[in-house]
């Protein structure tokens, strides 16, 4: 069990500046702090059952990697609510980063999706609210609405977001992003099979005396656009039914 150093602080002393320090975002400082402030023997016991002050050395393991010690804090301590998106987000990323290192690769959306169901995540960080994608609900919900608001959120609305949601800036600027990748995917996706369709058309109204016969030299070319919009209608698919 991790054990601070001896000094005269209180634990509340203790926690409130664990709680200043990750709000600020100051990682290393938050690491020297844990590691370099003395505090009292009696308050030791105290101290290891402070949430703040648990919450902190949870996130000064995850960002040295020490991830056995980070899941050891997450599974044998409880913690509110308002840690839970937080923590989930540190154990889930740490899960992620080994995977990553085993594999020696970055990870799909399927991979990641193998990864969460085989470590799920522990009760003492979770309230058993259904997940999509590891976001709850009502956090998705806010997103989109944002996004409908400003897809291109400035790193100032972002950290207004990540408060709001309880994610990380650089979660919220994921979410934005593949959310922006899945947009463009979906719009190039229905021009070309409105190309597609239109060259259908042509192509009927040609057969039906219609329209002028094309030259023998234009209709090789446009067999072959058709199918390589044909094809690229199919790219664009399965890309998308990817991207989860």
């Amino acid at each position: 069990m991790f054990q601070l150093p001896m000094l005269n602080f209180s634990p509340q002393q203790v926690a409130g500046v664990c709680e200043t320090l990750e709000e600020s975002g100051d990682i290393e400082r938050l690491g020297r702090f844990l590691w370099s402030l003395p505090v009292a023997s009696a308050a030791c016991e105290a101290l290891n059952k402070n949430e703040s002050v648990l919450r902190a050395r949870a996130i000064v393991a995850f960002h040295s990697g020490h991830f056995r010690e980070l899941y050891q804090l997450l599974e044998q301590h409880k913690f509110g609510r308002d840690s839970h998106a937080k923590l989930q987000a540190l154990w889930l990323e740490a899960h992620y980063q080994e995977a990553e290192k085993l594999r020696g690769r970055p990870l799909g959306p399927v991979d990641k999706y193998r990864v969460r169901k085989k470590f799920p995540l522990p009760r003492t960080i979770w309230d058993g609210e259904q997940k999509t994608h590891c976001f709850k609900e009502r956090t998705r919900h806010l997103l989109r609405e944002w996004y409908l608001q400003d897809p291109y959120p400035n790193p100032s609305k972002k950290r207004e977001l990540a408060l709001a949601t309880g994610l990380t800036p650089t979660q919220v600027g994921n979410w934005f992003k593949n959310r922006r990748q899945r947009d463009r995917a979906a719009a190039a996706k229905n021009r070309l099979q409105q190309q597609v369709l239109s060259q259908g058309s042509v192509r009927s109204l040609a057969e039906d005396g219609a329209l002028e016969p094309l030259g023998s030299a234009s209709s090789p070319a446009a067999s072959m656009s058709s199918k390589a919009a044909t094809s690229a209608i199919s790219i664009t698919s399965s890309d998308s039914e990817c991207d989860i």
